[in-house]
């Protein structure tokens, strides 16, 4: 079938229209009626039928995105900032030198525990030409064993020494190596709150690290809404189930789609006693860098929909928070029924009990009426409807 043009669809809004207006005046008619007056003729109103469709809906949840890694790079010796390599929101790669403390003191203590591991050595030898002038000696029987003893004791203490020494240059090194500040991982450098010249210390991070190839999404579902999630994937498991949910959409600030898709891969062990939600993590590719950390947006789970029953919105009405719908039956007579919603778009709710496929059922003017009076049913086609007011 061809869809509306503009001519078709304006002159059925205006044909709703006096729909509605004659519905109004005979509600007014009716009112204002008198005994013994003729009764006023039974409201046209619009009716449709009962349809199914297959649809994807989305149910979002808000969510704050963070990148797979966020690290804070600390110094971890003291010491005066000598130089800073990178600026605020530079790309860079593992390995790469951020900053530099100044390492004179580090390297006077590296010298220092050179000359001691040095010294520590000559001690050795010494101690071990001790033993060599000795053992003869002794061998012969010119003296006695013990000072053979006292001199290996003493070679045994110099090598402990010598271990100890070279520990003590290898901790120097490495507080060397400290003093130039590399990254730890790919990624863009947050803020620099110190600058050149500053005395920065363990307790100080110099900068936050982001690698925001991937970004995490974290939302949260609430108690009913987690069950509703359990029941709509298959898997005896949540892990299992997770694996089984549809790709999801991350919906922007200015309520834009991002352009990739993501999978939920996380979900927390237990409910926050608190809030009484439970958080789930989203992980999205970020080509471009294009999200970052601090970001907001809403997590979109796809709910979809096979030869569901689709009702449209205007047609219902609540009361007690229960959704109704008035059905044209025999003599053309409406009832209210109320109807068990499962999902919904912008135009229409999806039914899952309450109607069935083909049943006739009040378009507009529903507010008006009341169980078992009769209108004169004006149909309009499930197909027109779709066209006019797509899912």
């Amino acid at each position: 079938m061809k869809p509306l043009d503009i001519k078709q669809y304006n002159s059925w809004v205006k044909l709703l229209t006096a729909i509605s207006v004659a519905t109004v005046l005979y509600s007014c008619a009716n009112s204002s009626a008198t005994p013994g007056m003729p009764q006023q003729p039974p409201p046209a109103l619009p009716v449709v039928p009962v349809t199914t469709a297959n649809a994807t809906t989305f149910r979002e949840y808000p969510a704050s995105l963070e990148g797979k890694v966020n690290v804070e790079i600390r110094p971890q010796v003291e010491g005066y900032l000598e130089q800073i390599f990178v600026d605020e929101g530079a790309y860079v790669k593992i390995g790469q030198p951020l900053f530099k403390i100044d390492p004179r003191t580090y390297n006077e203590s590296l010298n220092n525990a050179k000359s001691t591991l040095l010294a520590a050595q000559a001690n050795v030898s010494k101690a071990q030409v001790e033993i060599d002038r000795l053992t003869p000696l002794v061998e012969h029987n010119v003296i006695s064993d013990v000072q053979l003893k006292t001199a290996k004791a003493a070679y045994d203490a110099n090598v402990a020494a010598v271990k100890q020494a070279e520990a003590a240059v290898a901790n120097a090194q490495i507080n060397v190596g400290y003093t130039l500040v590399k990254a730890s991982a790919n990624g863009y450098i947050g803020r620099i709150p110190s600058k050149k010249g500053a005395l920065v210390g363990k307790d100080d991070v110099l900068t936050v690290l982001s690698d925001i190839s991937e970004m995490y999404a974290y939302f949260s579902l609430s108690e009913p809404d987690f069950l509703s999630f359990k029941n709509q994937f298959a898997g005896n498991s949540i892990e299992e189930k997770v694996k089984h949910v549809p790709a999801v959409e991350l919906a922007l600030a200015d309520n834009s789609i991002f352009g990739s898709k993501g999978r939920i891969s996380t979900v927390e062990g237990q409910f926050d006693k608190t809030t009484g939600a439970i958080s789930f993590r989203a992980t999205f590719p970020n080509p471009g860098g294009i999200l970052r950390t601090g970001n907001t947006g809403k997590v979109r789970i796809p709910q979809q929909f096979t030869d569901a029953m689709i009702v449209p919105i205007e047609s219902t009405f609540e009361v007690q928070d229960k959704v109704f719908v008035f059905t044209v039956g025999d003599s053309n007579k409406v009832a209210s029924k109320p109807i068990t919603v499962t999902g919904k778009t912008t135009n229409y709710y999806f039914v899952k009990d309450g109607v069935k496929a083909g049943d006739k059922i009040v378009f507009a003017g529903a507010g008006n009426l009341q169980d078992g009076v009769a209108i004169v049913p004006q149909p309009i086609s499930a197909d027109s409807l779709l066209k006019a007011k797509p899912l």
